[in-house]
């Protein structure tokens, strides 16, 4: 404060220069700045802001009302379109070369249990609910019979690869045919075979079964190289994907777990 009031009693100063434009610069004691018409100080038009917001019309209202609601609308939008639907993707089961033609396979994946079989009579692998319609049975303690149908294990149900029940053998023969009926029959999912990989769709929804017309499976170029050589093993856990990627992103254990391998904890593991 000292220092403004020595530098405000100066006198006037005035500089003759020799540029015409600035022939006469004066620094007054007490400057008077005047705006223009069309200029008017920052502080002013903030007053005149914040008086219309805090005094807004029905108009200001509803258009205030309805942008809030577009962006609630584009935000539940965006949320919808990022859902990841975890039943409408493909789903590796098994490679091929690890699949017994003679024989059915009973998998579980997604927590669905599945059973996997060679059906002759279209050609190609199946991949069906693992549960006969007549008493819950599982089908894959099944067999496939000399026809090429899939027998169940408790009462020889036979089914073929569309699911459709083939043979009831306690159904009366001159009877109307029981086995023809929808509760007969077992649900299908769709299923193809992309680098020698079995891959199944789980949704037995008929308005899927093409779906690999739509969408096909993730597809590896170089597992289909014949100049590259592969090899394939399978492994069943007895526990989800998050912990096995957890305990091998953790590698810190490797120098202690494994350091005996004789111990009861890796013998449980190598079993």
């Amino acid at each position: 404060m000292e220092t403004l009031k020595i530098f405000t009693s100066f006198p006037t100063f005035h500089f003759n220069l020799n540029t015409p434009k600035f022939s006469r610069i004066i620094c007054e004691k007490k400057p008077n700045f005047s705006f223009p018409v069309n200029h008017q100080p920052l502080k002013s038009r903030f007053n005149l802001f914040s008086t219309n917001i805090s005094n807004p019309t029905n108009e200001s209202k509803q258009l205030l009302t309805a942008n809030k609601q577009e962006i609630i609308s584009t935000k539940n939008e965006n949320q919808e379109e990022e859902k990841f639907d975890w039943y409408a993707q493909w789903y590796p089961i098994m490679p091929i070369s690890e699949l017994d033609k003679r024989r059915p396979h009973g998998k579980k994946v997604m927590g669905i249990d599945l059973i996997v079989w060679w059906d002759k009579n279209l050609g190609e692998w199946r991949v069906m609910d693992d549960t006969c319609p007549h008493r819950l049975a599982p089908l894959s303690e099944g067999r496939i019979d000399q026809w090429g149908r899939l027998q169940c294990v408790y009462h020889g149900w036979c089914f073929g690869g569309s699911g459709d029940c083939k043979l009831i053998p306690q159904a009366p023969i001159d009877k109307p045919p029981v086995h023809t009926s929808k509760k007969a029959c077992v649900a299908v999912y769709p299923s193809f075979v992309q680098n020698d990989i079995l891959w199944f769709w789980p949704n037995t929804d008929p308005y899927y079964r093409d779906i690999h017309l739509k969408k096909r499976p993730p597809y590896i170029p170089l597992l289909d190289d014949s100049t590259y050589a592969k090899s394939t093993t399978v492994r069943d856990m007895s526990y989800g994907y998050e912990i096995l990627i957890e305990n091998l992103m953790g590698p810190s254990h490797v120098n202690y777990l494994w350091h005996n391998e004789n111990s009861s904890i890796v013998k449980k593991i190598r079993n």
